[in-house]
């Protein structure tokens, strides 16, 4: 499995939890660590520069999933 690969499942697997969940994942629950941990990663290193550009559409796209489920109460 290529890098674009991983990167790829791992995008789809953020996406579908947010959108089955309708919330982000949380940093309270062990099961969804990896997903919160993938997120952070990708968004620093979009800020180091080092994304291109076909993968950071995609990154926009989920950031603004991720930004209308921002504050939503994980406790319901």
């Amino acid at each position: 499995m290529t890098q674009d690969e991983k990167w790829q499942m791992q995008y789809e697997q953020m996406m579908d939890f947010m959108e089955t969940h309708h919330r982000r994942p949380s940093k309270h629950r062990i099961e969804e660590h990896d997903l919160l941990n993938w997120f952070k990663h990708t968004k620093k290193q979009i800020a180091k520069g080092g994304y291109s550009p076909e993968r950071l559409e995609k990154f926009a796209k989920l950031i603004e999933v991720a930004n209308k489920y921002r504050r939503k109460n994980q406790y319901e």
